[in-house]
């Protein structure tokens, strides 16, 4: 793992919001704003950006949690701007604060982890089930 960041280093990332980013359920829609999943999955990949920077070419990040509070709603076709804010890096652990806003409304807020392992080790865990069988 590389030390390339500090805490209060920023990400960026932007999204358009599209009709399938909508809050629907089993083909159902909800409500036609962008839906509280999209959001987190969003979240998730901003603060993903540090892990694609810190990882070795024999490591990958893997993610630990979404926290995401929603405030506001956001529509198809608003831009979203989403602001990975590094917190700190225990062991091999990123913690980030996210900030979610379009047009200088906050949309939503909260955390995300990631974990930067050996592919190898990635490979072992993925390839058993909850009783380490194959």
């Amino acid at each position: 793992m590389k030390s390339v960041y500090n805490p209060g280093d920023k990400k960026e990332v932007f999204f358009i919001v599209a009709n399938e980013d909508i809050a629907s359920f089993k083909g159902k829609t909800v409500h036609e704003v962008c839906s509280t999943f999209t959001i987190a999955r969003e979240m998730e990949w901003a603060g993903r950006q540090f892990a694609l920077d810190i990882r070795e070419d024999d490591e990958e990040g893997v993610g630990t949690m979404v926290e995401v509070i929603h405030h506001a709603p956001a529509f198809v076709g608003d831009e979203i701007k989403i602001t990975a804010t590094l917190d700190k890096i225990i062991k091999n652990e990123i913690i980030c604060s996210i900030l979610v806003t379009s047009d200088g409304r906050k949309i939503a807020s909260g955390k995300t982890g990631q974990k930067i392992l050996k592919r190898e080790k990635l490979k072992k865990l993925f390839s058993t089930n909850n009783n380490g069988e194959k």
